[in-house]
């Protein structure tokens, strides 16, 4: 197990900034190598895994589908399973040393399908599933437009850090370290802005993990609101709804910090 950990679960991997989601560092990573120890011992290739993880991220989506409290429950329990299976792939490779572009390239479809299927998904909730479209389709349109609308800002957020790393392998310059130092902001307005967002960090809400737990609690919101009067799916609607703006404000301050920090240089 040592010899295991020391190989798959290597401290640059441990001590990435961006790329090791908050999960994968508290707790998941704790446990995703007694899966990894089974996992080596199989047939099954590192992108093989990757195939599982993208699988059980399509799953929260299709959870989330099901009206009702235990819908949100079985998305909450699908992120949990994707970001477990997430942190095994790579384990996999690197002790077997298969680790390839190939791969992140797999890992990449599996994040950009999920998000952006989860966030229609919410659209599609917030209206009553597909039975509210064709009963009252002037009510529900303008969720279901919401979602799609969340799913592109979601898209785009997650395309700008590829864009970096794109822009940089044009410009023949190297690969960008996944640090604090590499990428820090200039001094100047935009990084007192990211400081300040350090206290209300909705940026970081737009993940599958983060979007099923939302999710979670507006079905709970929705549970004890209706029995007092409140109108059928109050927090589904109002979930998504809220979510749009909030995401635009995060990928224009991405962006923003992109352009005043030293990623581009």
């Amino acid at each position: 197990m040592s010899e295991l950990r020391a190989k798959a679960q290597p401290i640059e991997v441990r001590s990435r900034k961006n790329a090791e989601h908050w999960s994968a560092q508290l707790y998941l990573r704790h446990i995703s190598i007694y899966f990894t120890m089974i996992l080596v011992r199989t047939r099954i290739s590192a992108n093989g895994v990757t195939g599982l993880m993208i699988f059980a991220g399509w799953c929260i989506a299709a959870s989330l589908l099901i009206p009702g409290i235990w819908g949100a429950v079985l998305a909450v329990f699908f992120s949990q399973l994707q970001m477990y299976i997430d942190c095994c792939d790579g384990e996999v490779a690197r002790w077997r040393g298969t680790s390839g572009a190939k791969g992140v390239f797999l890992d990449k479809v599996g994040h950009y399908t999920t998000e952006s299927l989860v966030a229609v998904a919410l659209g599609i909730r917030a209206m009553g599933e597909w039975q509210g479209l064709s009963e009252n389709p002037g009510g529900t349109y303008p969720y279901l437009l919401a979602g799609t609308v969340l799913a592109g800002l979601v898209l785009l957020n997650k395309a700008l850090n590829d864009m970096v790393h794109v822009s940089r392998a044009f410009n023949g310059l190297d690969k960008l370290a996944d640090s604090q130092t590499a990428t820090a902001l200039n001094p100047g307005f935009v990084a007192k802005l990211k400081r300040a967002a350090r206290f209300v960090p909705f940026h970081r809400i737009y993940h599958s993990v983060e979007m099923s737990l939302l999710a979670f609690v507006a079905s709970i919101v929705t549970a004890v609101a209706v029995p007092l009067g409140a109108k059928e799916l109050l927090g589904e609607q109002w979930l998504v709804v809220v979510l749009v703006p909030l995401c635009l404000l995060s990928v224009i301050g991405h962006f923003m910090s992109i352009m005043a920090s030293r990623r581009l240089s």
